[in-house]
């Protein structure tokens, strides 16, 4: 079966205006392929409508002489602390005709600071681990970087440079101009954006809001290191700037450290701001095409924005229309949509986007269910909402604020953003306001705000593309033969403090147990916040356990998981959810976010909902038909036919893995045929489950064991483990996407090993020589920093129990595929033949072993690593011994991996978009 629903569906995550650049790398989010539409459309509207949360521990506040406010916060979930520079200039002060300028900047702060350069800049960061970015949004850019709490002191003095000057040099420009005009590319190749972009324009016509920060090709081709001079010097000065710092650090040492490096940047007075004036919406209907396996029709209403008094009244609204149990999330079980939800976004001072969605079959004609989606909002705006979907909204929201204290980097964003963003004092702020919120307020907000007049509609419809077709593989497209980057000089302040690393000490402190049933398990205890979270799996493998001509049959389960138990119906069941403002998944991948006190409740129904699904007859006919007309606008959507190209080239014929789920397949199944695959497949001594919280071992046991205990393995186990597969023969094939104007690239081979091979860690530790450390590393250095060929690429090496794949993945513009792939290529075939140099070497290890701690930064990343690692079958300490092995690797034993598993000549590459010039 092709892994490509994941991808098709995630494509609806990859815009958002409050994430521009954002890679904060904390929790990962795995979605199965077999997840229906509806889960995919939650994370779209976390990414763009999260709200800011609370934060209890006290705060250390002070404002510099010069006008810097600074804010410091302890929180000691990780020795990690992540550094938040916020500048308050955004896409509404760029000069007219320019509207990326703020973006250019944004960009350039990466080419050269007072005293660092674009290269040491890179290393820095490289060998702090790695996770630095920056956004640039519609009122606020941010700098942000998540490190050891032990190497706070570069980090800020890396953060000072940028504030102190950034260089803005012609040069860099020139250079960083290919690469920003590639993210241009890669976002006008995404429809989502497209239909946000074009919502703001007719939104907030007439104001700053109406033009995205993002930017043009054409004002960037016309953008010059003078005018971002200019820019920089107007905006950039310590009065518009907020710092916030989080993590388990000193506050009164760190503040003395910030005025050291901060506090003699001199402040100058700021250009006035424009004016936002809002006109009347003008309502219209549009349309786009799009290259998602389904329609999307949305109806979007001007909200208030987080100036206004009515904003806290306006997210409880928003809540409540997104509850399932509210009308619109019913149009899902009553078969007239795919998907139902509504969300906020685009959030601004003056004004905000509230949007109601429907995901539809990819050729269906979306009127009917417009329609009806445009009754519902329209009669709760007359009617009223109901008063306990009210209450519940409240209690989740106020939940929520516990749970941001569980992620480092995630507390310094809530703070970043109700600070820079919104104006607050505080992020307690937002929640305060929230627990005033009357049934009377959200009813008049509901009345004022959907108001048909006050709203924009559009589709989305698919446009399906042909099979892939044969491309030109790899020719040699131009003489490369230049050598590796060069050691890079640091600043005496960061070469003194990063010279040395050490192995960490084994920081996987958890109880490991295994219950009577056979389930396994793993309770992390930190005090962080009142709440306990559940991260479980049944280890499975759909493609080797579903019977023949069942392809689809555990797609349907999935979807059947949300309507409830054999004692609870669905509203019943996520009543007794909203009662105690938990979060819950059931599945192969289950999981559970509620607070202490509900523990056991919480732990009650994940255990109902997981152990005793209802799987009514009458749902199952909804979902069967939903997922047969979902595969039906898969298998002829460009991402879809991406994946299966890559698979088909990569696996053998017959492979497991490339078991196909059709319509016909779907159509064919029958409830009886879903009992037994879940009867079959379901099984406790298939099971770990991880707790991580404000729980003991003891605590978590009793509990889990007791609503958990009686579930018993019936029949012999199913084969979880896909078998080996041969070396894949070199191929190339175009996919077309007639929404791309850049073109996806991947390149794999299949490697012969596995992960418990040793010589994994050598090709891991080489990859970070590669990649990892944007332009410290060979691939982001020659690509982006000097050719400005891509925005991104990436290299990987993905390894389980039997398998392994080498991928590398870049988008460029047609005419440089080739020029892209021959520096790859050149890249890839000098780890084979020559060592890594030693400073290379040292800057890959620090790498590597100073991103350990840095997977403790969230109790979301210390359960999910758990997790995979005791699903995989590997130590739980894993991270601990791979960092010795790291430690211990030389260059030729780097070389030798490189050497013997990867084979230049083995390439698959598989293009989406135009074709290849």
């Amino acid at each position: 079966m092709c892994h490509t629903e994941t991808e098709d569906l995630m494509l609806l995550t990859s815009y958002s205006q409050v994430s521009r650049e954002r890679d904060r790398n904390r929790e990962e989010i795995e979605v199965n392929r077999n997840h229906s539409v509806r889960v995919v459309l939650w994370l779209f509207l976390a990414v763009v409508g999260a709200h800011a949360a609370t934060e209890q521990q006290s705060a250390v506040r002070a404002k510099l002489d010069n006008g810097l406010r600074v804010v410091v916060i302890r929180n000691s979930l990780a020795p990690v602390a992540t550094v938040e520079l916020n500048f308050k200039v955004g896409g509404d002060e760029t000069p007219d005709g320019f509207p990326g300028m703020a973006h250019a900047q944004e960009h350039m702060a990466f080419r050269g600071c007072t005293g660092v350069t674009a290269d040491q800049t890179a290393a820095i960061y490289a060998q702090l681990g790695g996770r630095n970015n920056a956004d640039t949004q519609q009122t606020i850019t941010q700098y942000f970087a998540t490190v050891p709490a032990a190497d706070l002191d570069v980090a800020l003095e890396a953060q000072a440079a940028c504030l102190h000057g950034i260089d803005d040099s012609q040069q860099e420009w020139t250079e960083e101009r290919g690469a920003i005009e590639q993210e241009v590319a890669r976002d006008l190749s995404n429809p989502t954006y497209k239909f946000i972009d074009r919502l703001n324009q007719d939104m907030f016509a007439g104001t700053p809001y109406a033009h995205d920060p993002l930017g043009t090709k054409s004002s960037f081709d016309a953008t010059t290191g003078e005018m971002l001079k200019d820019f920089y010097h107007k905006w950039y000065s310590p009065s518009n700037a907020i710092l916030v710092i989080v993590g388990d650090i000193d506050p009164a040492t760190t503040l003395a450290k910030v005025k050291q490096w901060f506090g003699n940047v001199p402040d100058h007075p700021l250009p006035a701001r424009p004016a936002v004036d809002l006109k009347p919406i003008k309502s219209e209907t549009f349309t786009l095409d799009s290259n998602l396996p389904y329609m999307l029709g949305f109806i979007a209403y001007r909200f208030p924005g987080t100036d206004s008094p009515d904003y806290a009244a306006s997210q409880i609204l928003a809540d409540v229309l997104a509850s399932q149990r509210a009308d619109l999330y019913g149009m899902v079980p009553a078969g007239k949509a795919l998907a139902a939800e509504f969300g906020m976004a685009e959030t601004y001072p003056k004004a905000s986007v509230g949007f109601g969605l429907v995901a539809l079959p990819a050729q269906a004609n979306a009127d009917a269910a417009m329609s009806e989606m445009r009754a519902i909002l329209a009669g709760y705006a007359q009617k009223g909402v109901p008063e306990d979907l009210v209450a519940a909204a409240i209690r989740s929201e106020v939940a929520q604020a516990e749970f941001q204290r569980n992620s480092i980097p995630g507390l310094a964003d809530v703070w970043s953003t109700a600070l820079a963003a919104e104006g607050r004092n505080s992020p307690d702020e937002d929640i305060e306001a929230i627990k005033r919120v009357t049934l009377a307020d959200v009813n008049r907000v509901a009345k004022l705000y959907l108001a048909d007049q006050n709203s924009i509609s559009a589709e989305l419809k698919p446009v399906p593309t042909g099979q892939p077709v044969a491309g030109k593989g790899y020719g040699g497209a131009e003489e490369v033969t230049s050598a590796p980057t060069k050691p890079v000089e640091l600043p005496a302040w960061a070469a003194d403090a990063l010279a040395k690393f050490k192995v960490p000490e084994n920081f996987i402190q958890v109880s490991d147990t295994k219950l009577p049933n056979g389930i396994r398990l793993i309770v992390k205890t930190d005090r962080t916040s009142p709440t306990v979270s559940v991260a479980g799996a049944v280890k499975h493998d759909s493609d080797l356990e579903t019977p023949s001509g069942q392809e689809g049959v555990s797609n349907i389960l999935d979807g059947l998981f949300s309507y409830g138990t054999q004692t609870l119906d669905r509203l019943a069941f996520q009543k007794a959810l909203d009662d105690i403002a938990a979060n819950e998944n059931a599945g192969f991948h289950f999981s559970l976010d509620v607070l202490k006190e509900h523990f056991s409740r919480g732990v009650e129904l994940l255990a109902d909902n997981e152990l005793h699904p209802a799987l009514p007859s009458e749902a199952f006919a909804v979902v069967q038909r939903q997922t047969a007309q979902f595969v039906a606008g898969q298998l002829h959507s460009p991402g879809y036919r991406t994946s299966r190209a890559l698979d088909e080239a990569l696996l053998p014929a017959g492979d497991p893995a490339l078991r196909e789920v059709t319509p016909d397949t779907v159509g064919k199944i029958t409830l009886d045929d879903v009992k037994q695959f879940y009867s079959a497949t379901f099984r406790p001594d298939l099971t770990t489950i991880v707790v991580i919280g404000d729980v003991t071992a003891e605590e978590a046991k009793e509990v889990i064991g007791k609503w958990f205990g009686d579930w018993k393995a019936a029949g012999p186990k199913p084969d979880t483990v896909l078998p080996a597969v041969p070396l894949n023969r070199p191929s190339a094939a175009n996919v077309a996407d007639r929404q791309a104007v850049q073109d996806s690239v991947t390149l794999s081979e299949q490697m012969d090993l596995n992960r418990f091979n040793q010589d994994y860690y050598s090709l891991q530790l080489g990859n970070h020589v590669l990649g990892g450390g944007f332009y410290a590393t060979r691939l982001y250095h020659d690509l982006r920093q000097v050719a400005g060929y891509v925005y991104s690429v990436d290299v990987s090496l993905a390894a389980s129990e039997s398998r392994a794949t080498y991928s590398v993945t870049y988008g460029c513009n047609p005419e440089n595929v080739s020029k892209a792939r021959a520096l790859i290529q050149r890249d890839l075939d000098q780890m084979r033949t020559q060592d890594v140099s030693p400073a290379e070497l040292q800057q890959a290890k620090a790498l590597l072993l100073r991103q350990l701690p840095l997977s403790e930064s969230s109790e979301g990343s210390v359960a999910g690593g758990i997790l995979g690692r005791a699903l995989i079958g590997l130590p739980l300490n894993e991270p601990v011994e791979a960092a010795k092995r790291y430690a211990e690797l030389n260059a030729d034993q780097v070389k030798a991996a490189f050497e013997k598993y990867l084979r230049p000549d083995g390439f698959v590459q598989i293009v989406r978009g135009p074709a290849p010039q």
